[in-house]
């Protein structure tokens, strides 16, 4: 199924991945919350062609995941910066918790290439389920309840 049908799913995970799901799209949120803004650094860090990025940077404006922003640099045309949403945002967790199973499970061998840290101790942060109370929840006590039927 294209991943585009997903839209109309039931199931949450499904939804999300029409929008995400699509090659490029997770590593142009990722260098997003490194502070990357324009067309060009995106294009330039990630190598990939013009018409493609075009594509993923709509999807993510046309899902409110970003904001389009034009600017205009003295003697150039018109151009656009793309800046995170406060849904946009949110999925910072989601790529962190990829670049944390990747740093044990796909390690680099000159180690992780990000660190996260608290912004006021510097103390470490990694993802993690969060209980009501602000209390971590190991993995092996995390159940996953189905409330809806969706199809497989």
């Amino acid at each position: 199924m294209p991943i585009t049908k997903l839209r109309d799913s039931s199931c949450s995970v499904s939804r999300s991945l029409s929008v995400l799901g699509e090659r490029w799209t997770l590593l142009i949120l990722r260098l997003a919350f490194e502070g990357e803004t324009r067309f060009d650094g995106f294009r330039s860090n990630l190598g990939m062609a013009a018409d493609v990025l075009s594509d993923r940077l709509g999807t993510l404006v046309e899902n409110s995941i970003m904001t389009k922003q034009a600017y205009q640099e003295p003697g150039r045309r018109t151009r656009y910066e793309y800046h995170l949403t406060p849904a946009g945002q949110e999925l910072h967790v989601v790529i962190a918790g990829l670049q944390q199973w990747g740093d044990v499970h796909l390690p680099w061998e000159g180690g992780p290439t990000v660190v996260r840290q608290e912004h006021e101790t510097s103390a470490p942060v990694r993802v993690a389920f969060v209980d009501g109370d602000g209390h971590e929840v190991p993995l092996d006590e995390v159940d996953a309840v189905r409330t809806a039927v969706y199809p497989r």
